[in-house]
């Protein structure tokens, strides 16, 4: 929802009918009433604004097409999801179930923002939208209905301690969900990678260039000592 602020009229109002009828009464061309009238108007301005309090509105604001439909309803439904785990944060009492919750906001709108900036990465995250995500929601769901009740019943305990145990495993997941999403990148900047430190190693920049340099080196003057020595003329007299 987006918020609107409508600002009242009547602080308006009232200033411009303080000054008319101040200008009705007493003589506004001679100085000191001039000012005796603005001072007048400002103070029923002031009165006038801490009574009439400005009116908020909220109004839906309009979703935003990228022109992909299916990048468009995995974005709606991904800002639905993570609208509600924020309300299941302020909900769950736990501290520890919260702050993993928070968590799981986080990881999730990276990956929403990492797909709206690669739609071609759609179909990488169908088993998170459609399994993961809505599960997880789920839990958090039955864990606070079961955390309300306020009874250590064995069915009410049991199944909170397995959704506390779970949790860790839970952001595990959504992780990976990130990290996979980097892939085809990591693959790329590796493969550059090993292009440019071929490259640095034959200009003798990286160190393990700069020894295999330095045995070239050697090597080119050990051959021109060789040659040298096999090209002496020795003169006898």
């Amino acid at each position: 929802m987006k918020k609107i602020v409508k600002k009242s009229a009547i602080p308006l109002y009232a200033v411009a009918v303080t000054w008319v009828l101040y200008a009705l009464l007493f003589p506004l061309y001679r100085l000191p009433h001039f000012l005796l009238a603005i001072a007048a108007t400002a103070v029923v301005g002031i009165v006038a604004r801490l009574f009439c309090k400005d009116v908020v509105e909220e109004v839906p604001e309009e979703p935003v097409s990228t022109g992909n439909e299916e990048l468009d309803n995995m974005l709606a439904e991904g800002k639905a999801a993570i609208e509600e785990m924020k309300a299941l944060d302020i909900a769950i009492a736990d501290e520890a179930i919260s702050a993993q919750i928070v968590r799981l906001q986080i990881l999730a709108q990276r990956i929403f923002d990492h797909v709206e900036s690669h739609p071609e990465k759609l179909g990488d995250i169908r088993r998170f939208m459609n399994y993961y995500l809505p599960t997880t929601l789920k839990v958090l769901r039955a864990y606070d209905v079961l955390e309300d009740q306020e009874v250590e019943g064995e069915n009410i305990t049991s199944t909170m301690t397995r959704v506390e145990s779970m949790m860790s495993t839970i952001i595990r997941a959504f992780e990976k969900q990130l990290d996979n999403l980097f892939s085809a990148e990591a693959l790329d900047i590796s493969t550059d990678m090993v292009v440019m430190e071929q490259m640095l190693a034959r200009e003798g920049i990286t160190e393990d260039g700069l020894k295999q340099a330095v045995k070239e080196q050697e090597a080119a003057a050990e051959d021109s000592a060789v040659q040298v020595s096999a090209g002496e003329i020795t003169l006898e007299l």
